[in-house]
């Protein structure tokens, strides 16, 4: 009969017995439920049905006065019947086939689960509360979700008696591990693998993991969700989902919002294939741009650090000493101790690249600016913490403060090498790796890429620091600079230090002049590129682009305009660069001399109306142990690095997971810059980029002398020209 008050048209249909159940309930909207009367003749079942043909026990109470409550295993969605079912205890049934009766299996909640009970410290069959769950769980990445909880589960004899098992991840780390030393199953890694992933036909195991999104918020604004999720690459059978869902849900039911997610392209398909029966079961699913877009928290580097809270208008000085909260991803920024934006970031932006090299504590915390445990702290020293699990900041003392900084600058300055041998503007094609401390590492290095891969890195040519210099010592910068760097007020004023910087790079740029040679070397090199061809110039340091200072962002590039007369003019922009505020503190900090530091430059064409834009590192960032390039991409010439706000870049994983392929692709997030459906990058694009980036990561790890060295990785920038075609444009040493 149908219940008033219940929702999503779920009603009770009565009991064996024909005697009437008290109402179903919904607490919250969450699950449904109702408590049966006592009886000490008889335990109760409660069963569903989406169609009142086939039903399913999802819940077992003894009916005593402490255990009164059925509750179901999960919501049943917009549809869905209940029954209760009383069971005499003079002849008590065996829900789940295990040849133990329920009777005997309540009370330690194992009634619906065939497996053996483990031992305590090896996993569990039934988790009671999350507590259990946290016994059992330890952090680990997920394309898309960093340090979340994991619990793995393998399901046996999935064919004839299904037996879940949820294993203790911290003492058994793979499915194989498990079966073999706890359930005993004598058979092969090579046997197992063949009867649990990669083909429904064979399979006999179903192994995956049960995650915790503790930062997801749902639509009504409650906090949290687990997912279960299996191997990238296995294509399991929704017939095979629908059990593990399912078996899952009764075996956990503290938790209260659960779902399935596909997180590869080979589940994605199957889901998409198998919609209607998706629909008709009561599985809940949730898409990867959903799970991921909805969160308040994002630990990016999880470090601590001091310093001085402020927030950022993006007019005021920063300093190495502040903790700065950001509203929306910054263009450019100096060094500083900690970072908070309000946006979300992806791992490769400016802002968490900066952190990883600089040691800082990074996150994406959700109106920081107000939440009531950041809010008091502004204007005042603090300590700050980033966290798998969240945040903390608190009051700090001045004293904590400035001996936090004493223990992390290097104790000794550092004096960037610069060759001043190379006294002409070459072709990148006689710039050899051997002379990136003649030329930067930038010029270099797409110099390699263009041996390398030929029409697919810019051509073009190499200022050497000799230039710089010479325009230096010209001038009398050198003195100038010196100086200036004296100063009792640059030195602990910032904002005078600031104000002095921007005058220095305003007379390089404008009171300066260039001795005759240089100005007709530049403009032999100006003359080089046809009249239709807009040169572009880029920065290559000697304080940049190396395994231990990759530099992002600290220094300007700039396209050389048909109007904007000589390419002097350009030049000496680049030139000024170097003494940028956020590239002088970065330096300072690091004890980097300034006076040694040097700008080089690459010339070459420039690109118009790009298509596509990204960044990648050809590294598995989520998990190292398995061949992997991730990848950030946006359309037309709007950057990853630093988008425009309200701007989601395409984010996505390419693995070697031993599936049907060679790789598998896991879209993190969508680009809402491309209608929805579609994606900025084309499969093949997607493939052609992988296959270049494996070559080249192979080709620097020798030129950089990291062989040996299993966590090295290149960082590259890309572009998909107006053509169509793929161009590196840049490859230095991702430092993590």
């Amino acid at each position: 009969m149908m219940m008033k008050g219940i929702l999503f048209s779920a009603c009770l249909v009565g009991n064996l017995s024909g005697e009437t159940e008290p109402a179903l309930s919904r607490p919250d909207g969450g699950k449904f439920q109702l408590s049966v009367a006592e009886d000490p003749d008889h335990y109760s079942v409660l069963h569903r049905s989406k169609d009142l043909v086939n039903w399913e026990a999802v819940d077992v109470s003894l009916a005593t006065p402490d255990d009164r409550s059925l509750r179901d295993s999960v919501s049943p969605g917009d549809r869905g019947y209940f029954r209760v079912e009383r069971v005499p205890r003079t002849s008590p049934g065996d829900l789940d086939g295990d040849g133990r009766s329920d009777l005997e299996e309540l009370p330690a909640h194992h009634a619906l689960n065939a497996a053996n009970p483990l031992g305590v410290d090896d996993g569990d069959i039934h988790l009671v509360d999350q507590a259990r769950y946290d016994q059992l769980a330890r952090r680990d990445n997920f394309p898309g979700a960093q340090n979340v909880k994991e619990v793995k589960f393998l399901i046996s004899d999935i064919r004839t008696k299904p037996r879940l098992h949820f294993i203790n991840v911290n003492r058994h780390e793979y499915h194989y591990d498990f079966a073999y030393d706890v359930l005993r199953i004598g058979i092969s890694n090579y046997s197992f693998t063949q009867q649990t992933y990669f083909s429904n036909s064979s399979r006999n195991f179903l192994a995956g993991s049960l995650v915790q999104h503790e930062n997801y918020i749902a639509a009504d604004g409650s906090k949290g969700i687990f997912t279960v999720e299996f191997w990238p690459t296995d294509p399991v059978d929704f017939e095979w989902i629908n059990l593990a869902y399912g078996m899952i849900a009764r075996n956990a039911p503290f938790i209260d919002r659960l779902a399935y997610h596909a997180p590869s392209e080979t589940q994605r398909q199957i889901q998409r294939a198998n919609k209607e029966k998706f629909e008709a079961s009561f599985i809940h699913s949730i898409e990867t741009e959903d799970l991921f877009a909805k969160t308040t928290f994002q630990p990016m580097n999880q470090r601590s650090a001091y310093g001085r809270l402020v927030v950022s208008t993006g007019s005021e000085t920063l300093s190495a000493r502040d903790i700065v909260i950001f509203r929306n991803l910054p263009n450019d920024l100096t060094y500083v101790s900690g970072i908070i934006t309000e946006v979300p970031q992806t791992p490769l932006s400016h802002v968490n690249l900066k952190a990883k090299q600089n040691n800082t504590p990074n996150a994406y915390i959700a109106e920081a600016s107000i939440h009531p445990e950041i809010a008091p702290f502004i204007g005042r020293n603090v300590y700050y913490e980033v966290t798998a699990a969240g945040f903390e900041i608190r009051a700090a003392t001045q004293s904590e403060v400035d001996g936090y900084f004493e223990s992390i600058r290097p104790a000794t300055a550092s004096f960037p090498v610069r060759n001043l041998s190379e006294t002409n503007i070459q072709p990148l094609s006689q710039v050899t790796f051997g002379k990136s401390n003649a030329f930067g590492g930038k010029a270099t290095n797409v110099a390699e890429l263009g041996r390398l891969f030929p029409g697919v890195a810019p051509d073009g040519y190499a200022i050497p620091f000799y230039f710089y210099n010479e325009f230096m010592k010209h001038n009398g910068f050198y003195a100038e600079a010196s100086a200036m760097i004296g100063d009792p007020l640059f030195q602990n004023d910032p904002a005078v230090r600031e104000a002095m910087l921007a005058a220095f790079r305003d007379r390089m740029r404008k009171q300066s002049t260039l001795p005759l040679w240089m100005y007709d070397a530049l403009t032999t090199l100006q003359a080089n590129f046809p009249a239709r061809v807009t040169p572009r110039l880029r920065s290559s340091a000697n304080a940049e682009d190396s395994t231990s200072f990759n530099g992002a962002g600290l220094y300007d590039s700039f396209t050389h305009k048909a109007d904007e007369g000589h390419i002097a003019k350009s030049v000496l922009q680049v030139w000024a660069s170097l003494w940028n505020y956020r590239a002088f503190e970065e330096r300072d900090f690091y004890r980097i001399d300034h006076l040694t530091s040097a700008m080089g430059i690459l010339v070459h064409p420039n690109e118009k109306s790009e298509i596509a834009n990204g960044v990648a590192v050809a590294r598995n960032i989520f998990d190292p142990n398995w061949e992997g390039y991730y990848i950030n991409v946006q359309a037309g010439e709007n950057l990853v690095t630093n988008p425009e706000a309200d701007s989601i870049p395409e984010e996505l994983l390419v693995a070697d997971l031993l599936g049907a392929t060679r790789y598998e692709i896991q879209y993190i997030r969508y680009s809402n810059q491309v209608p929805a459906g579609e994606t900025v990058l084309t499969k093949a694009q997607v493939l052609e980029l992988v296959d270049r980036m494996r070559v080249l990561n192979q080709h620097f790890r020798t030129l950089y002398g990291a062989s040996g060295n299993s966590s090295f990785a290149m960082e590259i920038e890309f572009k998909i020209t107006e053509s169509g075609a793929l161009q590196i444009k840049q490859a230095r040493p991702y430092v993590n």
